[in-house]
């Protein structure tokens, strides 16, 4: 039973030392018992304190990582319903499911197109997540046959789906290394299936029929040490599932039930023939509230618009995405290519990055850091003026690359032009550019002419 607030405060060091960055040691209590703070932002809370509160400093969610490597995912630590009110935290994972009594060449052929598609967009790159095997045959050795095909292709992580016990318990002491995560344990096979997962430490899906058989087996689980758990509800009626996930969710967030606090795992591809509808169902899972979404085809047409939606969903709305601080070479400038500056907002420097470098004008970008804001929001707030745009340039170098002391700035701040030419001592000559990216190439063609 998670601790309430007053529980948590007589178990803090009453100090109001504002550390960790609450007024007092009761809204840090508070924060806590709601799940959206860490015990850790507490410098002095004691050893015994800590234990006792291990618990309530969990997040309503728990975090379960799957996979190893490069290619391990972590899902869960969610503390919202809604994204708008903190962020959501771990991107769903995508999986892509194939039958193991699929022919060996489709099996190669689906397992090379996922370890190929990738996109790279805004400095993120959105790739499918993990394979999903499932033992449609029945038959063990044909399972294993096909594990083995599939761990010798793709160092992506596998996640196992039999109703056969045995086939399960070979599947995770075989791959035990990989870290896989084992569909599923359910009322009929928990007392076999426990011991192995505690030895192998692989991730495991509970599938209950009803909410109460889940939380009696995430019970019993949780009481042998298991934490690394997903949760399948095994409705495969997208209505119903609907439904569940914002039960799950609801009884997590505001009932703080930790026998349902785990992350999700779905299948839309179970829930209709349509590869268009499955992609739409999908797509509500994304922010609805599924963290495993398993898919049954690899069509670019149909998964580019889901690894964006997510990328949109899960960007955390208080923190826009940046690029690094620097200077920027696109088409291997040399000393007299024009020089730009901008922010370091992803969007504008990917926007203006890729006009500059289709118009096939060498040229040095400046990039900015404006905590990620865009242009004329970073002058509004007082980040992009010429003080310390002066300074930036002043420490960046550009100087001893280029022999044309010229800068040109985005359209939208002309009216920095003078004040930035008397902050840099007249030494360098400030070049309003257009406004709009779009017209970035044309300008720069007449720039070098």
């Amino acid at each position: 039973m998670p601790l309430s607030g007053l529980d948590i405060f007589r178990l803090l060091p009453k100090t109001n030392c504002k550390d960790c960055g609450f007024p007092t040691c009761l809204a840090f209590a508070m924060q806590l018992a709601a799940g959206k703070v860490e015990l850790e932002k507490c410098p002095y809370v004691s050893e015994q304190a800590k234990e006792a509160l291990a618990e309530a400093s969990q997040p309503p969610i728990l975090k379960v990582e799957i996979g190893q490597g490069n290619y391990a995912f972590k899902i869960g630590e969610e503390t919202v319903m809604f994204r708008h009110d903190r962020t959501f935290v771990n991107p769903n994972a995508f999986a892509i499911a194939i039958d193991d009594n699929t022919d060996a060449s489709k099996i190669e052929e689906i397992i090379s197109k996922v370890n190929n598609l990738k996109y790279d967009r805004v400095g993120q790159v959105l790739e499918v997540n993990a394979i999903c095997l499932k033992n449609t045959s029945g038959d063990k050795n044909t399972f294993m046959a096909a594990a083995d095909k599939i761990a010798s292709l793709t160092e992506k992580p596998l996640i196992f789906i039999s109703s056969d016990t045995d086939t399960l318990i070979t599947v995770a002491q075989q791959y035990k290394s990989r870290k896989p995560l084992i569909h599923a344990i359910d009322m009929s096979n928990i007392d076999m299936m426990m011991k192995v997962i505690k030895e192998t430490g692989c991730s495991v899906v509970v599938k209950g029929k009803t909410f109460d058989e889940i939380s009696t087996l995430s019970e019993k689980l949780r009481n042998e040490g298991i934490r690394n758990i997903v949760i399948d509800t095994g409705d495969r009626n997208f209505k119903n599932d609907f439904f569940n996930q914002v039960i799950l969710r609801r009884a997590a967030i505001n009932k703080k039930d930790r026998l349902l606090g785990y992350p999700t795992i779905v299948f839309p591809g179970e829930m209709t023939d349509d590869p268009l509808k499955e992609t739409l169902i999908a797509s509500i899972f994304v922010a609805k509230y599924a963290s495993i979404i398993v898919l049954s085809n690899i069509n670019p047409q149909n998964l580019f618009p889901l690894l964006v939606y997510r990328q949109n969903i899960y960007t955390d709305p208080r923190k826009p995405m940046a690029v690094e601080q620097k200077i920027y070479e696109i088409n291997n400038p040399d000393s007299n290519s024009p020089v730009l500056i901008t922010t370091n907002f992803s969007l504008t420097y990917f926007i203006i990055s890729g006009e500059v470098e289709n118009c096939k004008v060498p040229s040095w970008l400046m990039v900015m850091d404006v905590e990620g804001q865009s242009v004329l929001t970073a002058w509004a707030a007082g980040k992009f003026i010429p003080e310390m745009i002066a300074k930036f340039i002043n420490k960046s170098g550009i100087a001893d690359k280029v022999n044309r002391k010229e800068i040109i700035i985005p359209g939208y701040v002309a009216q920095l032009q003078g004040e930035l030419e008397d902050e840099l001592g007249g030494q360098w000559k400030i070049i309003v550019g257009p406004r709009e990216a779009g017209e970035v190439p044309k300008f720069l063609k007449n720039y070098i002419a």
